[in-house]
């Protein structure tokens, strides 16, 4: 059967763009289905300010008349500005299992890569780093959550036998929480030492009104945290609006914590919230009729939690600065009566963060790759 490639153009198109993974992990107990809603509101250039400083187009394949695959081309002004370098990211990519299926969409997306003049393909991520990075390479049988991709063991085979090699990984944790012993004192003790040599305080939230206060300056440090790491992008004001909006509105105020010196300035935060993996499989896809009911009942089940989002002013690492947000975290996690945590995807190199992790028994339980190919 013969491989039809299409641009998306109409808002028709981007619905079946978006569609296509629910047919190819129908059935399977670990892909976590995005909102529908959510996802077209990415590729809405009036409604995502990523846009102001970056390109897209969207590629499906289709087989027999009926959509099979997906690829987004990204062109990051911002990155390749940043880095000086001319690189086409990709993301978005799903396809059943036919590799001639992942070929045709593949090149389609190096051909306007080549239109561009760029000399690199990387991939897949997205347009910040605030979207889904990674190609999962290990862990294909652990339940994914809902800030990263889940894809089947074959998309490796493919974009490696397409000519992609390893840029870097990426890698996640599984860990306890000290249920039966507590907190060790001497982390306790450690974390007073903290508190009195530095000066740092962890704020307490009030409530949601205070958390919005506050939630500016956790992306504006996010951006001056992640601007070592790799494929990091700047922020420009209306996209920390908008993931203010997007990520924090509905956060738990008991979960998110913010450092702060002696004059009350902003020098670290911790992001963290109940998985609503399981919550967004029973949506399926949709808030209506009953999708934003299960999404509020899995904001109520403490029995997992993710840790979405961290970071410190460069100033202040090395001061034990994260200990005291992770201990904090901890409290309040092991009074909500969470039986694990999930770290979400930490660089392989980022060996400072992974390090906290080491007091409460972690398991390499997943890795991501992100993978790179020359064009010239």
């Amino acid at each position: 059967m013969s491989i039809e490639i299409r641009t998306v153009e109409t808002k028709k198109d981007l619905k079946t763009f978006v569609k296509v993974p629910f047919d190819i992990y129908k059935g399977n107990d670990c892909w976590v289905p995005q909102l529908i809603r959510e996802e077209m509101e990415i590729f809405n250039k009036k409604k995502n300010p990523a846009y102001d400083s970056a390109d897209s187009r969207l590629f499906l394949a289709y087989k027999d008349g009926r959509p099979v695959g997906r690829i987004a081309a990204i062109l990051s002004y911002a990155a390749n500005e940043k880095y000086n370098i001319k690189n086409l990211r990709f993301g978005w990519f799903d396809t059943i299992d036919d590799y001639e299926v992942a070929r045709a969409l593949l090149a389609s997306m190096e051909a306007w890569g080549r239109e561009l003049g760029m000399e690199t393909l990387t991939g897949p991520h997205g347009f910040t780093d605030l979207d889904p990075e990674g190609m999962l390479i290990e862990g294909f049988d652990q339940l994914a959550t809902i800030s990263v991709y889940y894809n089947h063991p074959y998309y490796v085979n493919m974009v490696e036998k397409y000519g992609f090699e390893k840029e870097i990984d990426y890698v996640e944790f599984k860990a306890l929480p000290p249920y039966e012993e507590g907190i060790p004192p001497k982390l306790l003790r450690l974390g007073d030492r903290i508190k009195e040599r530095s000066g740092i305080r962890i704020l307490k939230f009030k409530n949601r009104r205070h958390v919005l206060k506050n939630a500016g300056a956790i992306f504006y440090l996010l951006d001056e945290a992640y601007e070592e790491l790799y494929g990091a992008v700047p922020l420009t004001e209306k996209q920390i609006n908008y993931y203010v909006k997007k990520y924090i509105s509905f956060a738990d105020k008991d979960l998110l914590k913010l450092a702060v010196d002696e004059n009350g300035d902003a020098v670290g935060f911790l992001v963290a919230m109940p998985s609503l993996s399981r919550a967004f499989q029973k949506a399926k896809g949709r808030l209506l009729p009953f999708g934003w009911y299960h999404i509020l009942m899995g904001l109520r089940n403490y029995e997992i939690l993710d840790f979405y989002l961290a970071g410190i002013k460069k100033k202040y690492r090395g001061l034990g600065v994260d200990l005291l947000m992770v201990l904090e975290v901890v409290k309040a996690a092991m009074a909500k009566g969470v039986k694990f945590s999930e770290s979400n995807p930490e660089l392989e190199t980022n060996k400072k963060i992974q390090a906290q992790w080491k007091y409460f028994n972690p398991t390499l339980h997943k890795r991501r790759r992100i993978f790179k190919k020359k064009i010239s």
